[in-house]
């Protein structure tokens, strides 16, 4: 008589899993694990490898899912990746580069990023980009304009709720300021916005875009002293990439 094999699915062998995978597989699921152990004491090789095939597609279920709610969660203003982005514009630290930037090693390290340049050279799209990777590797991201987070934490303060809102934001592994300088900030506003960033100082990494050198950040938060601690922050532990170029927008205007 012939050896039965074991069946396959998905192409799968379920007849090789093993007790210390099946509950490897289910760590993470709403189980009582003390339960599923006693119960695979007795299982057979193909019950096994049935839970085996089971947990693996519930997990993967559960993390497509959590990677949609990050991403919706985010905010972005659009979707953006690095495959349809144009990386000569982009000007990285000699020591530092394209690798580490889509690692994200900078995000676990709580680190931060400055992309500075001229209007149109694709600071926005590669923050986005950033930032949907790591919604994808399971990291929270939250993105703002500068002008539409001073706007939030403002109406916070006054429905005295900002030690809520900024306990959300709090909770984010990488916070996005985009177009910082491109609007007046009041004094109000700065200090709200200063306090996410001091906030945030070593325990989450920003990225800030921006079309101001960081001489000129007094400008934003009309305070030089102010400035001058935001910038003591990002220098000790940030980076800035530099861009320069014509314009996509301009490039590719139907006004040419």
């Amino acid at each position: 008589m012939s050896q039965q094999k074991p069946r396959q699915r998905g192409g799968r062998v379920l007849g090789k899993a093993t007790p210390e995978q099946v509950m490897g597989l289910a760590r993470n699921l709403p189980l009582t694990h003390s339960v599923l152990e006693k119960a695979l004491e007795d299982a057979t090789p193909g019950q096994l490898g049935f839970l085996a095939n089971l947990f693996e597609k519930e997990n993967a279920s559960r993390a497509e899912s959590k990677r949609r709610r990050l991403l919706k969660q985010a905010g972005f203003p659009q979707s953006k990746t690095l495959g349809g982005y144009d990386r000569g514009m982009a000007s990285f630290p000699a020591d530092w580069g394209r690798e580490q930037l889509e690692s994200l090693e900078f995000v676990d390290r709580a680190e931060d990023l400055v992309l500075y340049g001229d209007v149109g050279c694709g600071k926005t799209h590669l923050a986005i980009a950033i930032g949907m990777l790591a919604c994808q590797r399971m990291i929270p991201v939250r993105f703002f304009t500068a002008s539409s987070l001073v706007m939030r934490l403002r109406k916070a303060k006054d429905d005295n709720r900002l030690d809520a809102e900024l306990k959300s934001i709090g909770k984010a592994g990488l916070v996005i300021i985009d177009e910082l300088g491109y609007l007046p900030i009041d004094i109000d506003g700065a200090r709200l916005l200063f306090q996410v960033i001091a906030d945030s100082y070593e325990t989450r990494s920003i990225i800030f875009t921006s079309n101001l050198e960081s001489g000129r950040w007094g400008d934003v938060f009309g305070d030089g002293d102010m400035a001058a601690a935001v910038i003591d922050r990002i220098v000790h532990h940030g980076r800035i990439l530099r861009f320069h170029g014509e314009s996509y927008r301009n490039k590719h205007s139907l006004m040419r």
